[in-house]
């Protein structure tokens, strides 16, 4: 089906973490953080693995000590993808990783304190072509804003911002991105929306601290896609008080949603009724858990009767519709008929094998 709408994206320079793009006309990219503990090298690395295998770009690492860091240099290593280091307050951290091979560095000069050592950490990504990425946080803010705004605001955020990129202009360097986050979602968009019309540094989007997994996914893919449909936004991270592998796959979902990148299964699905020939909800559980490894990206319906399944099945790759028989279509065509048995082999069998000739074509 093809979509009614499509997004203008706003315009935004181009750096690069690692070899992927972010900002100008590069997709959007999605990362995540691990929640290892960083000097735990081996649980880390699997950890960045798994992240990886699911889709994500980009990896973020907290590194908190210097004992972190130097776990960081054997992670680097053995990493897959691109790593981005979170580094708070000490300046050392910030020079040892860089020089360790960070791609990135989430570090806000405003906090590293005396000018010298920004201007060590600034010379050190310049010397090693790393970007720096500026996080504010409505949590966090200086204790002047707090007390100027009383509360955390979006015009407080932004203030904050550009008191961070006042610095690193000073010192000549444009290789950085900003996040402007807060766990309230207008909030979270209301400061985006005024920086965005101000700088053209690409944009970090996201609500932090969201929450679980289904609340925070709601409220992610709110803020998210207000931002985003409005062409908004570089990269993206979902927060969630989840497995790190949720967040890469609500993100991928959430710009499935809006048609700004296509990875993996596009899975469309009736929430099933009393006219349903077949279990709806089992089949699409069982097969979203077999298509978990399917990068590729491929559209797919599941529809439990006739009233909306032709339609649906016709307007994609590999569709069913519940009836007596069920049909499979492949390619907007009847291809064949299919019980109920064999319905998720079928599907499965099929999708894989559209895939395939895709892929070989």
């Amino acid at each position: 089906m093809k979509p009614v709408h499509t997004i203008k994206r706003r315009v935004s320079r181009q750096i690069f973490v690692g070899d992927v793009a972010i900002g100008g006309d590069a997709p959007i990219s999605v990362q995540s953080m691990t929640n290892t503990d960083t000097c735990d090298v081996k649980a880390t690395v699997a950890q960045i693995e798994s992240i990886a295998k699911a889709g994500a770009d980009l990896v973020r690492v907290s590194v908190p000590t210097m004992e972190a860091a130097e776990a960081f240099k054997e992670i680097k290593e053995q990493a897959s993808i691109p790593l981005i280091t979170d580094i708070h307050f000490d300046y050392k951290i910030a020079l040892k990783v860089a020089e360790y091979g960070a791609d990135c560095l989430r570090i806000n000069p405003g906090n590293i304190g005396r000018e010298d050592r920004v201007r060590e950490v600034v010379a050190s990504a310049k010397d090693h072509n790393i970007p720096i990425r500026v996080g504010v946080n409505a949590g966090s803010l200086e204790k002047d804003l707090q007390k100027k705004y009383t509360e955390p605001t979006p015009e407080a955020m932004v203030e904050s911002a550009f008191r961070h990129i006042d610095i690193l202009d000073r010192l000549n360097f444009d290789n950085f991105k900003i996040s402007l986050k807060a766990s309230e979602v207008f909030m979270t968009v209301f400061a985006y929306k005024q920086l965005a019309s101000q700088i053209d540094n690409p944009l970090h989007l996201g609500i932090t601290e969201a929450g679980s997994f289904r609340s925070g996914a709601v409220k992610s893919s709110v803020g998210l896609g207000l931002l985003l449909s409005e062409g908004i936004g570089d990269t993206i991270r979902v927060s969630l008080a989840s497995d790190p592998v949720d967040e890469v796959k609500v993100g991928f979902d959430i710009l499935k949603s809006l048609h700004l990148r296509q990875k993996g299964v596009n899975l469309i699905a009736c929430p099933s009724c009393s006219r349903q020939k077949f279990d709806v909800i089992s089949v699409v559980n069982e097969l979203e858990a077999r298509l978990e490894d399917v990068t590729h990206p491929i559209d797919v319906a599941v529809i439990g009767c006739v009233v909306n399944g032709p339609g649906e099945a016709k307007e994609v790759t590999v569709g069913v519709t519940g009836g007596a028989p069920n049909l499979l279509y492949v390619k907007g065509q009847t291809h064949s008929k299919v019980d109920n048995q064999s319905l998720v082999d079928t599907l499965e069998a099929n999708i894989r094998r559209q895939i395939a000739d895709s892929s070989n074509a």
